[in-house]
């Protein structure tokens, strides 16, 4: 983004009420902004971010969602891009997975992911942050198939589904392992991703990618 001055834009703060273009041009204007949201035309600034309550989390996350796209063709992952869903809503996700062709969203020109990417994931505080309620609705309404909230200090992993235009909640199976609906393979280990255990999410990551539905998936998307 270029950057625009203070003089003729003013920053962008909390609680600000804005159409997504005058969204843009303030969030253009202050390049030092690491993370700004837009959630039902209401603007949200992002607080300084926690070691253990953010910082760490997203690495991990990140780690198994890229892993994923090492073994897989056809799909692609990101760290907080923003995401043009709709009139009234940009959010900026701490990662996301979506089909490169064939799938819900699009790479924009000016380099932004427009329409609903197939998987998202936040991590929050707790159960009362946004990510959790109004964000929810706004997932589920935009067709994000799957939406992931780590809440850091509970420990706990809320994933959802969309059937039906609804969200379900998807339960870990007897082994505590939690499988995506959307992308045959990502296997995720909820109890060693909670306790830090990269290795434990990796190893169960690898047992998801060497199934026959993760084979069949690649053979598909490859061809394209």
């Amino acid at each position: 983004m270029t950057a625009e001055t203070f003089t003729t834009l003013p920053p962008l703060e909390s609680g600000d009420r804005l159409t997504r273009p005058e969204f843009e041009r303030r969030y253009r204007a202050m390049p030092h902004l690491k993370k700004a949201e837009l959630i039902e035309g209401v603007v949200y600034v992002a607080s300084p971010l926690r070691y253990r309550g953010h910082g760490q989390p997203h690495l991990l996350i990140n780690t198994w969602l890229g892993t994923y796209c090492a073994f897989t063709p056809g799909v692609e992952a990101a760290d907080a891009p923003t995401v043009r869903l709709d009139a009234d809503n940009e959010p900026q996700p701490d990662a996301i997975l979506r089909l490169v062709q064939g799938g819900q969203s699009t790479v924009s020109a000016d380099d932004y992911i427009e329409g609903a990417p197939e998987l998202i994931i936040e991590i929050a505080a707790s159960s009362a942050s946004y990510d959790l309620h109004d964000k929810l609705h706004v997932y589920r309404r935009n067709g994000v198939q799957e939406y992931i909230v780590w809440r850091t200090y509970s420990q706990q992993i809320d994933w959802f589904y969309l059937v039906d235009g609804d969200y379900q909640r998807l339960a870990p199976d007897p082994a505590g392992i939690s499988r995506s609906q959307q992308f045959p393979g990502l296997w995720l280990a909820t109890l060693p991703l909670l306790a830090g255990d990269l290795a434990a999410v990796l190893d169960t990551l690898q047992q998801g990618i060497t199934t026959p539905e993760h084979r069949t998936f690649c053979d598909r998307h490859s061809s394209r």
